[in-house]
């Protein structure tokens, strides 16, 4: 994957996180739908920690080849 698509995911899950929290009902936050705004919301936050892993792990990777 490149760099510019990973970024692009990364926007894609903010622009979810920011949906799911107008869905959000705050005086029942655990019921309906608005469980499924907080599930959503983990989701999206997980995916953004994956795709920060996996661009440091590149960049590493990148630095262990160039020093061979």
């Amino acid at each position: 994957m490149s760099k510019n698509f990973v970024i692009v995911l990364i926007v894609i899950a903010v622009a979810l996180i920011a949906y799911n929290v107008t869905l959000i009902n705050y005086e029942n936050p655990f019921e309906g739908n608005s469980t499924i705004a907080l599930i959503g919301i983990v989701a999206s936050l997980c995916a953004i920690i994956l795709l920060l892993i996996y661009l440091t792990s590149k960049k590493i990777q990148k630095k262990i080849n160039d020093n061979d």
